[in-house]
């Protein structure tokens, strides 16, 4: 493998760390502050595909059509919350994931009745359609603009939960909920915000990802396990943890699946090579969350 393809494959493994971010720092700011285990998480990253993908031809305009399907996306959590998940803030945890579980089937099949069964492929907007000259290696603008947008919410929340008085709450709320709710603070208003925030970053998430995967029914749930173990690797209720996770994750997945196969040939067959690493390397961020556990049962930046 040249130096080309392994600067090709490192950004790659960027920007998918930076889409399991952008759907990791909402599902942990839901479990980490609200202490619901949203299975359903995974389905507002389809929605907000979906509705970009049903806009763009309305709107005419790739960024537009973005803005409204994270707003909308945003907008359907605040009702999902109020309407379905609000009653369960003191139920077990148990009985939340069936209920998400459960919001995941109404919502691929209320998707497949709406937009159909068939996957829809989503085209990048016209000025990020071409490529970029890396010092010789010519890289998707789109996929770059997956990284900027990316790093740029991670700045946006820095400054949200560093920053400002909602900041200031959310953090509370993940230490002490019932101080927050003794202070006089708004806490069913808080966790609906927050859970809008997740939901819209899901959806933002979705969004940039339709042009680069087919938009279809269930694409939440593929995307789902690995945000739980960027959760898991990055300490539950953490931005940090969650930032530093999905790298980590990313780089670990996308690399995996590029240099162990070739590392394997080097001492067998083309064949059984492709096998087994292409075998490990859908195990590799599995044996990286053992290894973190291991050293750090609560994670790389747990929030307690």
């Amino acid at each position: 493998m040249d130096a080309l393809l392994l600067v090709e494959q490192g950004l790659n493994g960027l920007q998918l760390g930076v889409m399991l971010f952008l759907m990791a720092a909402g599902l942990t700011l839901v479990f980490g502050i609200m202490d619901l285990i949203n299975l359903a998480h995974g389905t507002f990253y389809m929605v907000g595909a979906y509705l970009t993908a049903a806009l763009v031809p309305v709107l005419d305009s790739f960024p537009l059509a973005l803005a409204a399907a994270v707003l909308l996306t945003a907008l359907l959590g605040l009702v999902v919350e109020a309407v379905a998940l609000r009653t369960l803030y003191r139920r077990d945890h148990l009985d939340q994931v069936l209920a998400t579980f459960g919001l995941i089937l109404f919502f691929n099949e209320l998707v497949k009745i709406v937009f159909g069964p068939v996957p829809i492929f989503l085209n990048p907007p016209a000025a990020l359609a071409g490529t970029v000259d890396l010092f010789g290696l010519k890289y998707p603008a789109f996929r770059l603009a997956i990284l900027a947008v990316g790093l740029a919410v991670a700045v946006f929340l820095w400054l949200l939960i560093a920053r400002t008085r909602v900041g200031m709450l959310i953090r509370a709320g993940a230490t002490n909920r019932e101080m927050v709710m003794a202070l006089g603070v708004d806490v069913r208003l808080l966790f609906g915000l927050v859970f809008a925030l997740g939901c819209g970053l899901a959806g933002l998430a979705g969004a940039m990802a339709g042009p680069v995967l087919a938009v279809q029914v269930g694409m939440g749930e593929q995307i789902l396990i690995l945000t739980f173990v960027v959760i898991v690797i990055g300490g539950i209720g953490s931005i940090r943890g969650a930032l530093a996770g999905a790298l980590l994750v990313g780089m670990v997945d996308t690399l995996g699946r590029a240099l162990l196969p070739a590392a394997f040939r080097l001492v067998m067959d083309a064949a059984n090579a492709s096998a087994a690493g292409a075998a490990l390397a859908s195990m590799a961020i599995y044996v990286l969350m053992a290894v973190v556990l291991a050293i750090k049962p609560k994670g790389l930046f747990p929030a307690h």
